[in-house]
């Protein structure tokens, strides 16, 4: 949660925090958001203790004004850095994250309050991301031949030019992996960026930059602003080249419209309801263990994890054992190391939404299988892993976004049944289907309206398979990151086409008609003999 306060206010580090975290840390980490010296200050807490943590000087419109402006002098030069160079920066970025692996685990733990287990995926996705787009840029980036209009006499080359300058918008949800892996691939092809984290988590995305300088990237390449999107959104937009948001279905749509408005090009990874189907084939335990990865890690706070369950009538019971049984054996707490399973939400606000969502269930009819409470014996932000049977569409958890660990179970008597279910949402993030049948499996994941979906695994699969693309369908959202289109949508595709000798009007002495009929003769013929 963050609280705004007069300028020069600065609160000390909250209790409780790792030794890593030093005030020093902090100092040097808020110093680097772009704001006036005399800025007004803002104050997060510490999701396990409630604590104050960061405090940050607030960044206004002419503050985005500015980062813009430096952006784009320093893009020009960082666009004409050869990729050789570029790619040198990142890997040694990569180096940095992996070396400083415990200080930014604590960072992270310490804004957000997930686990350290569900840290470290942050770390080791960064790792990828920034690894691949290093060593494939120059292959994505590359001018391409492409087949020209006449063989051997056209010479078509596609050239890819850097946007300008990105604006990213990036959740508190996975502070690390949704601030730095959006910026790698947009820096690696060419482009500044100016980045707004969410304040809860904005220590993480400093770390990620000083890491990136250090690491030696130009100077204003990369920036970062702090504030609230009703007061810096509007800059953020109207500055941008292009825009990079993940974040919920309502802003989206927004952020669409907006980019609509100004004809540029906008990706975003929206909210999701995601489902798991377990065919009636699936290995029981197998499956219920991957439930519990499926439904829980970061306290169920993840864009793609799963919120509706569906089993086949045939196991259903067996099942729900082995889920249950695995669900309240996990260990919940505050731990800056791996000793606990589920870690604390991360804001007032989505404990409220949890809780509302919970009661609503419970008062329309839902039985809870496991968890269904607060834990504030824990710390104020913890919610028990929880289980919901007999859930009916009248109750909100049904169709609406939870984004806590609360997993609703249903049963279905048939595949059509399961995939009907499954595709009954106006969502398309993130589903899984399990099957000892590994084609079977796959043959059912086809047909789930989802830009994911893993077999025999949660989402991890999907999302660390960085060669491939990763996005939302529907309500989910527009674009891809990862693969080839995660760094293609950053640039501009221009196509420089030369023709040699002859080109499509008739040369001198000869007829439009007769001219019609050879090219028409010729069409045939490269028909005929398989040309393209």
């Amino acid at each position: 949660m963050a609280t705004a306060h007069a300028p020069h206010a600065a609160a000390a580090p909250g209790q409780g925090l790792p030794a890593s975290i030093t005030p020093a840390l902090l100092e040097r980490l808020t110093a680097q958001v772009c704001a006036a010296p005399n800025a007004a200050r803002v104050t997060t807490t510490a999701p396990y203790t409630g604590h104050p943590l960061g405090d940050f000087p607030v960044s206004t419109p002419d503050d985005v004004e500015a980062a813009f402006t430096r952006a784009r002098a320093a893009q020009a030069g960082w666009a004409a850095t050869p990729i050789a160079e570029r790619k040198r920066i990142l890997l040694r970025f990569h180096d940095l994250v992996l070396a400083r692996r415990d200080e930014v685990l604590d960072l992270m733990q310490a804004e957000n309050g997930k686990t350290r287990r569900d840290a470290f995926l942050e770390v080791l996705d960064i790792g990828i991301v920034a690894r691949y787009y290093a060593r494939t840029a120059a292959k994505y980036l590359s001018p391409t031949r492409r087949r020209g209009a006449f063989p051997l006499l056209t010479r078509t080359t596609e050239l890819r030019h850097p946007k300008g300058v990105v604006t990213v918008i990036s959740p508190w949800n996975y502070p690390l992996s949704m601030a730095a892996s959006d910026a790698i691939a947009a820096l690696m092809a060419g482009n500044a960026v100016v980045q707004k984290p969410d304040t809860q988590t904005a220590l993480t995305a400093l770390w990620s930059l000083d890491l990136m300088y250090e690491a030696g990237l130009p100077a204003d390449v990369w920036q970062i602003v702090v504030g609230r999107g009703s007061s810096i959104g509007g800059a953020l937009m109207d500055n941008a080249d292009y825009m990079m948001f993940t974040g919920s279905t309502a802003s989206g749509r927004q952020i669409a419209s907006d980019a609509g408005r100004r004809l540029i090009g906008a990706s975003l990874e929206l909210g999701g309801k995601n489902p798991m189907i377990v065919l009636e084939d699936a290995d029981i335990e197998k499956a219920a263990a991957g439930a519990v990865n499926a439904c829980f890690p970061s306290a169920g706070q993840l864009c793609v994890s799963v919120e509706r369950l569906y089993v086949a009538e045939s196991i259903r019971e067996k099942f729900v054992a082995a889920f249950v049984a695995r669900t309240k054996k996990l260990k919940i707490g505050a731990a800056y190391d791996f000793s606990a399973d589920v870690g604390s939400l991360t804001t007032p606000s989505q404990l409220k939404t949890v809780s509302e969502h919970v009661t609503d269930a419970v008062a329309k009819g839902a039985t809870v299988l496991a968890g269904g409470k607060a834990r504030p014996d824990l710390g104020p932000l913890f919610y028990e892993p929880t289980i919901l049977a007999d859930v009916t569409p009248e109750m909100t958890v049904h169709d609406h976004e939870t984004f806590g660990p609360v997993v609703s179970i249903y049963s279905f008597r048939n595949i059509e049944e399961a995939i009907g279910l499954a595709n009954a949402t106006l969502y398309g993030l993130n589903a899984s289907v399990w099957s000892r049948n590994g084609a079977r499996g796959r043959a059912v994941a086809a047909r789930v309206h989802a830009g994911t979906v893993n077999v025999n695994e949660a989402f991890a699969a999907a999302w660390g398979s960085i060669d491939a693309p990763m996005g939302g369908m529907g309500d989910s959202g527009l674009g891809r990151r990862h693969g080839a289109e995660g760094i293609l949508k950053y640039t501009e595709a221009q196509t420089v086409a030369h023709q040699r000798l002859q080109g499509f009007y008739p040369p001198s002495g000869i007829s439009p008609e007769t001219w019609a009929k050879l090219l028409t003769g010729s069409i045939r013929f490269m028909k005929a003999v398989g040309i393209r």
